[in-house]
């Protein structure tokens, strides 16, 4: 890790990290032209920001972590506003999309594929960013974006099973070594949902409370996203619901696809007894990647996050390769490659067989640790 702290409290620094707000006018004239116009947001999201991590390469400072909290004002300030400004054009491409005469059903469903590609790299990515803050209001703003794409249960998971258990069998999101994604995807967003309902459970039980008691917060889950589900409905009829389903779809499969690349076959040692060693940067894949870390606001620095998980994220630390293992490409091109298990796994296979050598050398027998992830014990993958 660099030794030289950046200061970050210049108003200028968090500007690119505004550059998320350009998928608003490019959703616009998707609605508005049709056409092949209904291309742009994945194409920004995917394609525009890979070529911008080819020419701006690597950001491999450090910011300094003493910057103060009023400094961080900007920051902040995009992650609060992202949902009014997702819920406002969801709303609106709900209620326009489905009665445009100018939209065919391929490109209504195209822009709304688009609209998954902003919920889920955007607003999933800014949600996760809020619900690991302490204050309410952010909180709030985390469970209504999850509430947008039906999958507000992942507040739960991310907070009570995943960054406990990250790197062992009771992680149900570590992707396992030779896990290809479209075997990983099913599985995940199965065992998400029991993981999650247990963890809130056993938490209830710790208090003396059954699991229906109204401080569970599948409570509020539930009505958020009936809330969604009913909107959608209201504004643009069935057409309108299915194709708020095919956002949701989009988002969730966004999401989890970044599950998957973010700790693909890295584990902790395992110390006997049921327990593991603590969560160290070795254990997430890095990113240094200047252009895809302002869109996706440094959750390639994911090392960091999961050592520190209540650090904002303009004071995430990046680590070098003999601290964190590293992804030749940011997470655009990753995702992309993870759609090829055979590509993925030429690509991936001998980085984990390297970061195997570099930090266990002692281990002999992987097989163990290969075997199938089970996300609680007692319960099948």
């Amino acid at each position: 890790m660099s030794t030289t702290a950046t200061d970050i409290s210049n108003p200028a620094s968090a500007l690119p990290f505004w550059l998320s707000l350009l998928t608003i006018p490019l959703a616009l004239v998707g609605m508005l032209q049709g056409g092949w116009t209904v291309v742009l947001l994945p194409v920004f999201s995917w394609v525009t920001f890979s070529i911008l991590d080819a020419f701006a390469g690597l950001n491999e400072e450090n910011p300094d972590v003493q910057t103060p909290e009023d400094a961080l004002t900007l920051y902040r300030l995009i992650t609060l506003i992202w949902f009014p400004i997702q819920f406002a054009l969801l709303c609106l491409m709900l209620w326009y999309v489905p009665q445009a005469p100018h939209l065919g059903t391929a490109e209504k469903i195209m822009l709304f594929f688009g609209m998954g590609v902003i919920s889920g790299t955007i607003g999933i990515n800014y949600s996760h960013e809020l619900m690991h803050q302490k204050s309410r209001l952010e909180r709030c703003m985390a469970d209504l974006l999850l509430a947008t794409v039906l999958y507000s249960h992942f507040r739960s998971e991310h907070l009570r099973v995943h960054h406990l258990y990250v790197g062992t069998p009771r992680d149900p999101v570590t992707a396992r070594y030779n896990e290809g994604f479209h075997r990983f995807f099913p599985r995940v967003v199965v065992a998400c949902h029991i993981s999650a309902w247990q963890a809130e459970a056993a938490m209830l039980a710790r208090r003396n409370l059954p699991w229906h008691h109204p401080s569970n917060p599948y409570w509020r889950y539930g009505a958020l996203q009936a809330g969604m589900l009913i909107l959608a409905l209201w504004l643009g009829g069935w057409t309108g619901l299915a194709l708020f389903l095919v956002q949701a779809f989009v988002a969730v499969w966004q999401l989890e696809l970044v599950n998957y690349i973010e700790h693909y076959g890295l584990t902790r040692r395992h110390l006997g007894e049921g327990k593991y060693e603590h969560v160290l940067p070795r254990h997430s894949w890095n990113a240094a990647h200047k252009a895809s870390n302002w869109l996706l606001i440094n959750l390639q620095r994911h090392s960091d996050h999961h050592y520190k998980p209540d650090r904002r994220f303009p004071l995430l630390q990046t680590y070098t390769e003999d601290e964190a293992p590293q992804l030749p490409l940011g997470y655009p091109m990753m995702t992309m490659a993870a759609m090829v298990p055979p590509l993925w796994k030429r690509v991936m296979n001998p980085r984990v067989k390297a970061w195997r050598r570099r930090y266990y050398p002692d281990i002999e027998d992987w097989k163990p640790y290969n075997k199938a992830l089970n996300p609680m014990p007692g319960m099948r993958a």
